[in-house]
C-alpha cells in the first residue's frame, strides 16, 4: 500500500508493500495465538491499512518529506507550484480532499492551510475575535489534530468501501474485479497532505514559540508559518497598526521552531517566515548594533530620525549614532518608533534575505494588493542573494480581486493609449461592466494569476486564507433565503440534496461519511454473525444507491 506516490521513501510509514503482505504479516502474528480465536488475519490487515498514521509525528514526517519533494520539483519547473485552501474544521478539510481526489484523481501538490485568523474568528472559547493573537494558543494544535483526524477517517472510509467491493467480487467469483480492487488497495493514495500552520508571531518570547511549535508538530504540522510582528501587538496582515521586531528577535523564534522540529525527529520540517514590513510603519524596539553595517544597524537605518543638537535636545530623548551623527528616532505617544515612509519594500527584502540566511525555508511577503510585478520586484532583489528563494503567497479574500484587476487592466489600457472613455475607473466593480472587454481581460488575469506569478515572482505555494469562512456564509445565506421563503423544503432539496446526488458528493450518504459502515464492519470482526448492524434494509441511506 503506497502512501507515497512520488518516490518518497519511509518504510516506517509506508509499511508492507502490498495488501497480501499485510495479510501475511498478520497471519504470522496470529500464529500460535490459540486463545485469540475469532481474530482473522485479513480483518487485522484491513484495520492496520485504515490506520497507517499512528501519531501526529508520523503525519509530520511524511508530509514534510512530501513538501520537500514538491519544493525541489518547483525549483526544477515553476509550473509545479502548490496550492491550499484554509479550513476551519476537520470536516471541511476532509470534504476538500475527498473532492480533490474525485475531480483530479490524486492529491498531488494540494495542501491545507490553517489560518490563525479563522481560529480567532471561529474556534476560540472567548467567542469571535479579531486576528490579534488573543485566542487560546492550544486551539492551534487542537485544530491541526482535528484536521488530520478527519483526513485519516477519509482514508478509512474510502478503503472500507473498497474492502466491501472486494468481498462482493469474491462472493460473485469475479477474479478480474478482485485483482483490480487489490491493485486499487495497493496503490491507494492517502488524503493526508501537508498543512501549513499559522503560529502567528509565536504567542510570546522564543521559549513560548518553541513550546507551541512542539505541540503543533506533535499534532501533525510539517510547516510552521511565523511572522515578524511583535507578539503582544500582533495585527491581521491586512489591517493597520502593525509593529515589527528587530531581526535578532525574529531569528531567535526561527531557531526555536527549528529546535522543536529537530527535537521531535522531524528533520525535514519547513519554516515559512512572513514579513509584514510592507504595511508596518512601526517598531517596538531599536535594534542592538555593535558595529556599522551589522543587521541591527541596517534595521535602525530605516527609522525616521532627526539630528539632535544641544539646542533641540529634550528630556528623555533616545539617541543613536548614525554615520557619526547623533540622531533621535521619532517616538510616538505609544512608545513605539516610526519608520521612514517609503521604506517598506527595502525592509521586506532585508527581512527575507536575513530569514533565509538564518534557517527559513520559504518566504511570505504580505502585500496590500495582488500585483505580480510588485511581488516580483522584491523577489528579484532577494534572488540576487538567495537564487532559489521562493514564496508562499496569500491570495487573500481581503483583496477585492475584481476591482484590483479591473484597475490594472484599465491603467494598462490607458497607458497604451487605448480608448477608456466608456469606463468609469471609480465604478468598475459594477455588474454593468461584467461583459466588457476590460472585465473579461481582468478575469483572465485572475484565472492565470497563480501560474503567472509562480513563473515570474517565485511563488511556490498559493493559499487562500479564509475561503471556507466565506463559502459557509454564502451557502448558508442561499439556503436560508430559499428554505425560509416561498420555496420551503424545495429550497433544500433542489439546491442541496439534488445537487449533491447529481454531482456525486459522497456526503449525501451522511451516515456512511460519519463512519456507520466502518462501524458495522468492525462489529462483524468483533462479534461475527451476532453483530447488530445499522446498515440493514431499513437504513434510509439505501435510497441513495
Amino acid at each position: 500500500m503506497n502512501f507515497q506516490p512520488r518516490g518518497i521513501s519511509d518504510r516506517a510509514i509506508q509499511g508492507p508493500a502490498s495488501y497480501q503482505s499485510e495479510i501475511e504479516a498478520a497471519e504470522a502474528l496470529l500464529k500460535g495465538k490459540d486463545t485469540w480465536n475469532g481474530v482473522t488475519a485479513e480483518a487485522v490487515a484491513r484495520m492496520r491499512l485504515q490506520n497507517r498514521f499512528k501519531t501526529g509525528l508520523d503525519v509530520a514526517r511524511y508530509t514534510a518529506a512530501l513538501m520537500r519533494a514538491d519544493m525541489a520539483a518547483y525549483d526544477a519547473d515553476s509550473t509545479k507550484y502548490t496550492q491550499s485552501l484554509g479550513c476551519w474544521h476537520g470536516f471541511i478539510a476532509q470534504q476538500k480532499l475527498i473532492s480533490v481526489k474525485k475531480h483530479f484523481g490524486n492529491t498531488d501538490r494540494r495542501y491545507l492551510y490553517l489560518s490563525g485568523w479563522m481560529i480567532a474568528a471561529l474556534r476560540s472559547e472567548f467567542g469571535p475575535l479579531p486576528d490579534q493573537s488573543m485566542h487560546e494558543k492550544t486551539s492551534v494544535p487542537a485544530l491541526i489534530e482535528e484536521l488530520y483526524t478527519f483526513l485519516r477517517q477519509a482514508d478509512s472510509r474510502e478503503l472500507n468501501d473498497i474492502f466491501r467491493a472486494l468481498d462482493a467480487a469474491r462472493k460473485e467469483g469475479d477474479k478480474a474485479k478482485e485483482k483490480a480492487l487489490i491493485e486499487k488497495i495497493d496503490n491507494f493514495q492517502t488524503h493526508v497532505v501537508p498543512v501549513i500552520a499559522d503560529i502567528d508571531a509565536g504567542f510570546g518570547n522564543a521559549e513560548a514559540t518553541y513550546l507551541l511549535a512542539k505541540k503543533m508538530i506533535e499534532a501533525g504540522a510539517c510547516a510552521l508559518q511565523i511572522e515578524n510582528q511583535v507578539s503582544d501587538e500582533k495585527q491581521c496582515g491586512h489591517q493597520d497598526g502593525k509593529v515589527t521586531v528587530p531581526h535578532e528577535v525574529f531569528i531567535a523564534k526561527i531557531r526555536a521552531c527549528r529546535h522543536a522540529f529537530l527535537e521531535l525527529g522531524v528533520e525535514d520540517g519547513i519554516i515559512v517566515t512572513r514579513t509584514d514590513s510592507l504595511g508596518a510603519g512601526l517598531t517596538q524596539q531599536i535594534a542592538v548594533s555593535h558595529k556599522p553595517g551589522d543587521i541591527g544597524d541596517q534595521y535602525n537605518s530605516f527609522l525616521d530620525c532627526e539630528e539632535v543638537t544641544a539646542a533641540n535636545a529634550r528630556n528623555g530623548d533616545v539617541i543613536i549614532n548614525q554615520n557619526g551623527k547623533m540622531m533621535r528616532p521619532k517616538r510616538l505617544p505609544s512608545n513605539l518608533y516610526q519608520f521612514r515612509p517609503g521604506t517598506g519594500a527595502d525592509r521586506c527584502v532585508l527581512d527575507c534575505i536575513t530569514s533565509l540566511q538564518n534557517g527559513a525555508d520559504l518566504l511570505w511577503i504580505e502585500t496590500e494588493k495582488p500585483h505580480i510585478e510588485q511581488i516580483a520586484s522584491m523577489v528579484d532583489r532577494i534572488r540576487k542573494v538567495i537564487p532559489n528563494a521562493k514564496l508562499a503567497y496569500n491570495n487573500s479574500p481581503s483583496f477585492n480581486w475584481t476591482l484590483n484587476f479591473r484597475w490594472q487592466v484599465y491603467d494598462a489600457m490607458k497607458e497604451a493609449g487605448q480608448d477608456v472613455s466608456k469606463y468609469n475607473r471609480a465604478e468598475l466593480m459594477k455588474a454593468e461592466y461584467d461583459d466588457t472587454p476590460l472585465a473579461k481581460e481582468a478575469d483572465e488575469r485572475i484565472r492565470t494569476f497563480q501560474a503567472d506569478s509562480a513563473k515570474r515572482a517565485g511563488i511556490f505555494h498559493h493559499l487562500i486564507t479564509l475561503p471556507t469562512y466565506h463559502t459557509a456564509a454564502l451557502s448558508t445565506d442561499n439556503l436560508a433565503r430559499e428554505y425560509f421563503g416561498e420555496q420551503g423544503m424545495l429550497g433544500y432539496v433542489k439546491n442541496v440534496q439534488r445537487a449533491e446526488i447529481r454531482q456525486g458528493i459522497a456526503c449525501v450518504k451522511h451516515q456512511n461519511m460519519a463512519g456507520s459502515d466502518i462501524g458495522d464492519d468492525h462489529k462483524e470482526y468483533f462479534a461475527g454473525e451476532a453483530a447488530l448492524k445499522a446498515g440493514g434494509a431499513h437504513n434510509t441511506m439505501n435510497q441513495f444507491g
